[in-house]
């Protein structure tokens, strides 16, 4: 692969714009209404009293944040190897195009954070006998195996005016996995093969988009990562290390010293216990050592990637960064940490459960009815439910020309809601709460 044709240059290109297709890119996303959205979609925490408690929308503008700084540094660096480049794209460019992917990364995540992915995925696989025959097995696979990731890319591809229509370098930055749901070899260990990208209804896509960009090709419909997929997803794990043990502090799951000496050992010899207890707020300490392990990760990362860039722009190098680093034992022992004293606390169990509980309750009501306008064929319940979609999704439905189509657009619908408009839904088709009454 070439950094010129990943990134899409030709000879009329240049830097001179004020602002830059990429620009433009970032701005699309930050204004969408998908984006929007993610306000009040549930990071790790349900959303709580306290400020400073992230939501998935705090999250993805910190991986942002994250992502403009891998991408200016590592940018940087390659200008430098490859001035003859450096007419055409600038380091502040190739942040822009991390800081937009990163932006969007979590695009796609349904309400209830992954037990949202998880119950939509078993809801097909709990009925599959009255459900299977309808799809080839491309489709299907899609279906029960519910993906945040390919979800993103379908939004951010989707045809008529909800499509962002963004350059080709951001939409290969932002896929992590270049694959379907359905592979013959899922090459592992390769990272970029853990998941999939794209569903059925966006392989022609992305599949032009590869050839444009010259992805490097691994077997059918598989390809090599854009290079700048691995500043997303090391922006992302950055982001979620750190971030989330501050809020695990924050909310009294960790103990304060038990924190101070996890990031202590991510920023080695820069940490200064002496200096840190000058500071007398203890949430303050806190995001001063946040910070510092950021910086430090940041540093880390932007090495790794360019001394490996020759193996990374050949296709050998297939995993994650911030798992070759030398903080890499260090986060794996937050991550260990996180599981036993955050992910799995009284209230993050709680939302995941009412995730389940309400995305299959949804999809109970609406999936049989969306199914049976294909089939031209309602009982008075699948009418009633079925009016209660918004007008576009109906159209959408009745316009697909197979089953599948028609489920991928009422997926559009289910996934998009937040976490509030979720369990109101959910409240008012299962009796719980009509209209009027308390």
């Amino acid at each position: 692969m070439h950094w010129q044709q990943l990134l899409d240059l030709s000879e009329e290109k240049s830097i001179q714009q004020a602002r830059t297709l990429f620009d433009r890119d970032y701005d699309r996303i930050i204004f969408s209404h998908p984006f929007r959205k993610l306000q009040d979609k549930t990071q790790v925490h349900p959303l709580p009293e306290h400020d400073f408690v992230h939501n998935r929308l705090t999250h993805s503008l910190e991986v942002s944040s994250v992502g403009r700084s891998l991408g200016r540094l590592v940018g940087d660096s390659v200008l430098e190897r490859r001035p003859e480049m450096a007419r055409q794209i600038s380091a502040n460019d190739f942040g822009t195009i991390v800081a937009s992917a990163s932006l969007a990364h979590d695009i796609g995540n349904p309400p209830f954070g992954h037990s949202g992915e998880q119950a939509i995925s078993e809801y097909f696989l709990l009925n599959a006998k009255l459900l299977e025959s309808e799809f080839t097995q491309k489709e299907w696979a899609d279906l029960v195996n519910f993906e945040g990731n390919a979800q993103g890319f379908r939004l951010l591809n989707k045809s008529g005016y909800q499509g962002l229509k963004l350059t080709a370098p951001t939409l290969a930055a932002f896929t992590k996995y270049p694959r379907p749901a359905l592979v013959s070899d899922a090459l592992k260990p390769r990272r970029s093969q853990k998941k999939y990208g794209f569903y059925v209804s966006e392989a022609d896509l992305f599949k032009e988009m590869a050839h444009k960009l010259g992805l490097k090709a691994l077997a059918e419909e598989q390809w090599t990562r854009h290079p700048l997929a691995f500043l997303v997803e090391a922006a992302d794990d950055i982001c979620y290390h750190v971030i989330d043990l501050e809020d695990g502090c924050n909310l009294g799951l960790l103990s304060q010293e038990d924190t101070i000496e996890l990031y202590a050992q991510v920023i080695g010899e820069r940490f200064d216990r002496n200096k840190l207890y000058t500071i007398r707020s203890k949430r303050e300490q806190i995001a001063v050592l946040r910070a510092l392990a950021i910086s430090e990760l940041i540093d880390q990362c932007k090495t790794l990637f360019l001394d490996s860039e020759e193996d990374i722009l050949s296709g050998k190098f297939d995993v994650s960064l911030t798992d070759a680093i030398p903080a890499a034992d260090h986060l794996a022992q937050i991550s260990k940490i996180s599981v036993q004293n955050i992910y799995r606390s009284r209230t993050v169990l709680e939302i995941e459960a009412a995730g389940f509980t309400v995305i299959n309750g949804l999809l109970e009501a609406f999936v049989p009815a969306a199914c049976s306008i294909q089939k031209g064929k309602q009982t008075r319940k699948e009418q009633v439910c079925y009016r209660l979609l918004p007008e576009d999704t109906r159209y959408e439905i009745e316009q697909a020309p197979t089953v599948y189509l028609a489920l991928r657009a009422l997926l559009d619908f289910v996934s998009g809601l937040t976490d509030s408009n979720a369990m109101n839904l959910y409240r008012k088709i299962g009796g719980i709460a009509l209209p009027g009454k308390i």
